[in-house]
C-alpha cells in the first residue's frame, strides 16, 4: 500500500470502529469456510495481520479448527517490473492442500481487483482450490477486474486519486482508516 503525505487528511475509522469492522468480517466469514475443507489465508502485509486477527474468532464461530495461510503475491503482481530491480519477496505458507480447498483470502483494502487478481494466480500455482472467496477490511471501488468481495466491513467511496491508508497497531503502531484526498499519483491496490 502507498504512502504519501501530500493531500488532506481525514480519518474515517477509528480503532473501536475497526473493531467492529473486523468482528463484521469474521462474522461473513464464519459461513464461507462451512466446508469441512476450508482455510483462511492472509495476503502479506496488512493483509496478513487481519487474518491472523480474524483466525480465532472465525473458528470460535464456524465451530471448528482452521489453518491460516501466508500468501506473497509480488511475482504475481501485473507491476513487478515498477517495484524496482530486486523487489522484496517474502516466502508464503500454505499448511494445507490447496486442492479441492475453498479459501477465503483476507486483505486490506480492495481497489483496482489487481491484488485480488495476483492472489487467484498465486493460489492456484499451489493446486486447485475448490472455491475462492475475498474478505477485505475497505472495499473503494473503481474496479479494473470483474472482482468483488464476498465480506466487506466498510465501502468508501472515494475519487480514484484518493488513498484509503489503513493502519493496523501491529505494523504502523495504531488502529485506523484514514482518507487521503487529492493525493498526487495512484495508490497500489490493496
Amino acid at each position: 500500500m502507498a504512502r504519501r503525505a501530500d493531500g488532506e487528511r481525514r480519518p474515517l475509522y477509528d480503532s473501536d470502529r475497526m473493531a467492529d469492522g473486523i468482528e463484521a468480517i469474521a462474522r461473513g466469514v464464519a459461513p464461507l469456510v462451512a466446508p469441512k475443507n476450508s482455510a483462511l489465508v492472509g495476503v502479506r502485509t496488512r493483509g496478513l495481520t487481519i487474518a491472523r486477527r480474524l483466525h480465532q474468532r472465525v473458528q470460535e464461530l464456524a465451530g471448528r479448527q482452521l489453518p491460516l495461510g501466508i500468501l506473497d503475491i509480488t511475482l504475481y503482481r501485473d507491476d513487478l517490473s515498477t517495484l524496482g530491480p530486486q523487489p522484496k519477496v517474502g516466502m508464503s505458507h500454505l499448511p494445507f492442500d490447496v486442492d479441492g480447498c475453498t479459501v477465503v483470502v483476507i486483505d486490506d483494502v480492495l481497489f483496482t481487483g489487481r491484488t485480488a487478481r495476483a492472489s487467484i494466480d498465486a493460489l492456484i500455482a499451489f493446486g486447485r482450490p475448490s472455491a475462492i472467496r475475498l474478505g477485505v477490511l475497505v472495499d473503494r471501488g473503481h474496479r479494473e477486474y470483474p472482482i468483488h468481495a464476498d465480506v466487506a466491513a466498510f465501502t468508501v467511496m472515494t475519487e480514484r486519486r484518493d488513498i484509503i491508508e489503513v493502519n493496523l497497531r501491529e505494523n504502523d503502531g495504531r488502529d485506523g482508516i484514514d482518507l487521503l484526498t487529492g493525493a498526487a499519483g495512484e495508490s497500489a491496490d490493496g
